[in-house]
């Protein structure tokens, strides 16, 4: 059988490994020109029912473990005052859902496959039955297309004409680097893990990450294009009017970041998701159920994959695979789906 994978994210590439690991050939094509092309993003959980479980059957759990970071499982919930309403901290041992940067995942499942696996940039264009279509005008025939290729997934309209909404929440990053120097009294604040507060209206929730770092996400309901040209400066100062009352020490999440701020929007796919089974694609991860960002997405994408690919190796054919990956998924990320539905608006709770 010849496999193609869109996108190198953490789906598409536990994807590539455990099918590595069963002997079928896969390939695995991704937009960005080099693995370093841009910046991996924050840190994620990685939860013991799936995350972990795919890592286990990548046969990577124990690389994993060395570099993950279990400390980073504390929470703090804080008022906007600044005064510490809820604090946990992990036992020893606790490994439910230790974190782990972004960046360092990535290079641990791409340093699992074997070398030329990942094609890189590679930006498709369009999937027109089982040929893939390439921005440089290149063409390839394959078995069957795997679109891991995130929210604006370009695999996605081979199956399916969902596109993702506007959920009404944007998260405003910012970016604190050496922060036992440079920045002690926001390390103190936050702690080993993640730390958060709200007022009903605005949330702040900031997350340690490796190597000294601090990224903080400031949470709002807004309109999507609410950032519009402003600089770092005037948005500081529109941030400062709107979060008035909050206590000095909060507002150094605001005020003191290094670099520009970064807006996200949040979008999600409708719920429910799903579409007509096809023999020659398939989708996993934000690609089939973009969520919002609750802690669940990295993991029901690398379980999606780890599934999809035990059903490649276990099947007769790929479209038996497929369906057998689309029963078990479909049902399960439409329940999760459910139950995160509008779940962004929790974050800006005073419970």
């Amino acid at each position: 059988m010849t496999i193609s994978i869109i996108g190198a994210g953490p789906g598409g590439l536990t994807c590539a490994r455990i099918l590595q690991k069963h002997g079928i050939p896969v390939t695995v094509y991704d937009r960005d020109p080099h693995p370093h092309a841009r910046n991996q993003g924050g840190t994620i959980d990685l939860h013991a029912d799936d995350g972990q479980l795919a890592l286990r059957e990548a046969g990577l759990l124990d690389e994993f473990f060395a570099l993950a970071r279990p400390e980073g499982q504390e929470m703090r919930k804080l008022d906007p005052a600044g005064n510490l309403l809820e604090h946990h901290v992990p036992d020893e041992g606790e490994l439910f859902r230790p974190e782990i940067d972004r960046g360092r995942l990535r290079d641990l499942l791409l340093d699992s496959l074997e070398p030329g696996t990942v094609r890189w940039g590679r930006a498709l264009d369009k999937v027109d039955g089982s040929r893939l279509s390439f921005m440089d005008g290149t063409t390839v025939e394959t078995d069957l297309v795997i679109g891991a290729d995130g929210a604006w997934s370009r695999v996605r309209p081979a199956v399916s004409s969902a596109v993702p909404e506007y959920a009404g929440i944007t998260f405003l990053e910012a970016w604190f680097d050496d922060v036992e120097n440079a920045h002690p009294e926001l390390s103190a604040l936050v702690g080993q893990g993640s730390a958060m507060a709200a007022d009903g209206d605005r949330c702040l929730f900031a997350q340690r990450n490796g190597g000294d770092h601090i990224r903080v996400y400031i949470v709002q309901r807004l309109p999507v294009d609410w950032v519009g040209a402003g600089d770092t400066p005037e948005l500081r100062t529109r941030l400062l009017d709107t979060f008035s009352g909050w206590a000095p020490k909060m507002l150094r999440m605001i005020t003191d970041n290094d670099g520009p701020y970064i807006d996200r929007p949040l979008f999600v796919l409708p719920v429910p998701h799903t579409w007509e089974h096809s023999p020659t694609v398939t989708l996993l991860g934000d690609a089939a159920h973009l969520m919002p960002p609750l802690g669940v997405g990295a993991n029901l994408a690398m379980l999606d994959a780890c599934e999809l690919a035990l059903a490649l190796a276990g099947s007769v054919t790929i479209g038996d695979a497929v369906a057998a990956y689309e029963k078990t998924m479909l049902p399960r990320s439409v329940e999760m789906a459910r139950q995160l539905e509008n779940g962004a608006e929790g974050l800006l709770d005073l419970d």
